[in-house]
């Protein structure tokens, strides 16, 4: 690349004063002659005072060719450990039993490669903050407006009064469904876009824009005055979740498969009901979000809103089980299963429970309660659900199938370690086999 020609293939060093043999650089390979290429080899090596570069060479070749004797040893010892550990062991047994040693490690691997494969096949769900993210950006179930700069913001006041002091002083005194509350800032140099900012903040726990005000340390100061200084987003959720202050939506189970369709119906027929925010179900599952985007367009939602009540949501039982929507609820707010509560309540019983009772059945293991829940996850298409609980089905079966093969790998051990180390107080392999069979099981 922008050789001249003329200095290759007769590439040497200029000369640095003194003697002309005293100071001469030998660069190339070899000294070309001007009629042809066939001449004298020479070395890559600068030629200092009176000294031959054949003595230099074997001054260096032994030194070089001993190092290179120790590092070859040294990794021959490090990668022959554990095959000549092997070797030992397998040097007297028979070829079908290393056979069977063979095939449980190859079971143990295929084992381990499958549960790296079901990892990766998994598409990514969605996480609170960014279902939190299309929640502002989208504006779903919002109950009340903040006028700043002459602009609306429709927020959640459950949301904002969570997250935030300020807003929690601020939306007590206007409780009214639909408020228009006007924004009076005292902090200087905030604008829309910031106000806008700030707002996402409160949702998500990051600011929806790069802006150098946020680096500056003053304004940062003056608005933790102003505002106060929220906790993490998972924290202010779960304080939501365990208070439901200002919640909007209760939902109710039936086994009356007519009373669910109609939306009604006699209040005796329901079961326990439980609180919750339209903003969180309708931004963390499509299912809850149609639901009440159909009320809305029916009119029944003016309905609630006129008589100050919270929407009546009412559940088939046998579709999603009673005892199972408290766990739904709690992944929704925190993007965590807790499976506890299924068997920390006397009162979580559902119609399929008492179904199973009645009819003789064991109770459901955790495995299949986790199957149970993905497939109400799958239902309401609420992918951060599912995707918690597949990991717990295949755990519990991967650990089911590991056990038994970490079991034979034991049993494969011991009776060949019996067989060849012990000849004359040992069985034959299959008779050893059999015994720590019969003792497992």
């Amino acid at each position: 690349m922008g050789a001249n020609a003329s200095n290759y293939p007769h590439s040497c060093s200029p000369r640095v004063g003194g003697s002309s043999q005293a100071q001469q650089t030998f660069i190339g390979t070899s000294s070309y002659s001007q009629q042809g290429y066939g001449c004298e080899s020479k070395l890559y090596s600068l030629d200092h005072g009176h000294e031959k570069p054949q003595d230099k060479k074997k001054r260096t070749s032994g030194l070089a060719t001993l190092k290179k004797k120790f590092i070859k040893r040294r990794k021959s010892n490090r990668s022959a450990d554990h095959a000549k550990q092997m070797r030992e062991l397998l040097s007297g047994w028979d070829v079908r039993d290393v056979n069977a040693l063979v095939e449980e490690y190859e079971g143990t691997s295929a084992l381990k490669e499958l549960s790296l494969q079901a990892s990766l096949a998994r598409p990514e769900a969605r996480t609170l903050q960014k279902d939190m993210a299309d929640l502002y950006e989208y504006k779903y179930c919002t109950d009340v407006d903040l006028i700043f700069q002459e602009t609306c913001f429709p927020v959640h006041r459950a949301i904002l009064a969570a997250r935030c002091p300020f807003f929690k002083t601020l939306l007590s005194s206007s409780p009214e469904y639909g408020a228009e509350i006007i924004m009076d800032i005292n902090t200087a140099g905030i604008d829309m876009p910031m106000f806008s900012a700030l707002l996402h903040y409160l949702y998500t726990g990051e600011f929806g824009m790069e802006d150098s005000r946020f680096q500056n340390v003053d304004i940062l100061v003056q608005l933790s005055e102003e505002f106060g200084t929220p906790n993490s987003l998972d924290v202010d959720m779960r304080g939501l979740f365990d208070y439901m202050c200002y919640y909007d939506v209760v939902l109710s189970f039936s086994s009356d498969s007519e009373l669910v369709e109609a939306f009604g119906g006699n209040q005796n027929c329901l079961d326990e009901e439980l609180k919750a925010h339209k903003a969180i179900i309708s931004a963390r599952s499509p299912f809850f979000r149609n639901l009440l985007q159909r009320r809305i367009r029916t009119g029944e939602e003016i309905t609630d809103r006129t008589l100050r009540t919270p929407t009546r949501i009412i559940l088939d039982e046998s579709i999603i089980p009673k005892k199972y929507a408290k766990v739904i609820l709690h992944c929704m707010y925190t993007d965590t299963v807790d499976l506890s509560v299924l068997h920390c309540s006397p009162s979580a019983g559902s119609l399929s429970e008492v179904q199973a009772l009645v009819a003789g059945k064991p109770s459901m293991t955790r495995a299949e309660e986790a199957m149970e829940l993905y497939h109400i996850a799958l239902f309401l298409e609420f992918n951060m659900l599912a995707q918690v609980c597949l990991p717990i089905v295949l755990q519990r079966r991967l650990q089911s199938a590991n056990l038994l093969v970490q079991q034979n790998f034991q049993i494969v051990v011991y009776c060949l370690s019996l067989k060849y180390k012990n000849p004359s107080r040992a069985h034959t392999f299959e008779e050893n086999f059999q015994i720590e069979t019969e003792i497992r099981t």
